[in-house]
């Protein structure tokens, strides 16, 4: 057993065969190791909880559909995480069926940043997300929570990483997932989505922000989805017949449908030239849940997107499960004062039993570092 042979290379007092003694035991520490990884450990006075290695960022990255915000929650779940937008309309006030905001149901709790904080017709640039998301970041640090960068806006995700002398990346050890569709899936997808949107009632969040003068160039009336409406807007103000702007709406509709399309196709390019100039993608084919519906689709997405992703964060958090074990070692050690010691018994060493789901005889390698709850006891007295 892994953790057996650890134990004994760098503590052999702590796993001789136990002697029979009528000594009082102290309290017993434990160290629990949750699913997912990290561990908590208490004591009379004395705690240390799971939490996320300092300097680890994830960033969730994909072309608009394909699922960025599902999979970031996905991981927000799993991980003691918070997501940061890097949608750069999201980022904005206001129309959020437009932007396709994830609602307060959606989020399920999990704290988002960024996401609805600029005024509709401020200037929100790349620099100014970098600026934010890094100091975002460092707090998030602070608390001892990982940091899930998610959003469509590659030049956001670029300045943030490459720019300022790519002090981000010096910084930081970054995890790039990219959610992935096959682009005539993904086309269905968005121009079916968009039908949704009106039927929320985009047409009636547009009119709300219509103005004659207003300047598509800037804000959130860069958005897709709004300047398509202003022929539209503009022949209802005229009072144009029915089926005129009926007409205008239609094709209004059909543009925001092929802008999105066209969206999504440099989107993904950006992602692919982003790849091939050195960064580390860990690309998921998530066509399948797409090609799917119901709870076959959900299977999908668990089977090729979310699952793959978790185990991939989670390695890139906590390392392979034999770095677990030496992170083991070095706790018990820590608390037990073993500092070594030979067979002469000289070394300061408590008994250590490894408890996992099945039983201390079934702590090996495979059960202790995945067991849902995994329990290390340290008795106090001497072995």
């Amino acid at each position: 057993m892994v953790i057996y042979a650890a134990l004994k290379q760098a503590c052999p007092a702590a796993v001789m065969a136990p002697t029979t003694t009528t000594k009082q035991l102290p309290p017993i520490t434990t160290i629990t190791f949750p699913d997912g990884g990290g561990w908590h450990m208490s004591m009379d006075s004395f705690s240390l909880h799971a939490t996320a290695p300092r300097g680890n960022v994830v960033l969730v990255m994909g072309a608009t559909g394909t699922g960025k915000s599902r999979l970031s929650l996905d991981l927000a779940t799993n991980f003691p995480a918070e997501v940061i937008n890097s949608d750069k309309m999201q980022v904005y006030k206001g129309l959020d069926v437009v932007t396709n905001k994830i609602t307060d149901e959606e989020r399920a709790g999990v704290p988002h940043h960024l996401l609805a904080v600029a005024d509709p017709d401020a200037d929100f640039s790349a620099s100014e997300f970098r600026r934010q998301t890094t100091h975002i970041v460092e707090r998030l640090h602070e608390r001892d929570r990982l940091p899930i960068i998610a959003g469509g806006s590659n030049s956001y995700i670029e300045a943030l990483v490459d720019g300022d002398n790519k002090r981000f990346q010096s910084r930081y050890n970054c995890c790039f997932l990219w959610v992935d569709v096959a682009l005539p899936v993904l086309n269905t997808f968005v121009s079916e989505r968009v039908d949704r949107m009106v039927e929320a009632g985009l047409v009636e969040e547009v009119r709300g922000m219509f103005r004659p003068d207003g300047d598509y160039s800037r804000g959130i009336r860069r958005a897709i989805g709004v300047p398509e409406m202003d022929a539209y807007f503009r022949a209802e103000a005229w009072g144009a017949d029915r089926s005129t702007r009926a007409g205008l709406l239609q094709a209004a509709i059909d543009d925001i449908k092929a802008n999105t399309r066209k969206l999504a196709y440099r989107q993904r390019q950006k992602i692919l030239r982003l790849a091939l100039s050195g960064w580390d993608v860990h690309r998921f084919d998530a066509t399948e849940a797409f090609r799917r519906r119901g709870r076959e689709a959900e299977e999908a997405w668990e089977r090729v997107v979310a699952g793959p992703s978790v185990e991939i964060v989670r390695s890139f958090l906590y390392g392979s499960g034999q770095a677990r074990d030496r992170d083991l070692v070095d706790v018990v050690n820590h608390l037990s004062g073993c500092s070594g010691g030979g067979s002469n018994g000289s070394a300061k060493c408590r008994c250590v039993a490894v408890e996992g789901a099945g039983g201390p005889a079934k702590a090996t390698a495979s059960t202790a570092p995945s067991a849902m709850a995994t329990t290390v006891a340290v008795a106090g007295a001497s072995c």
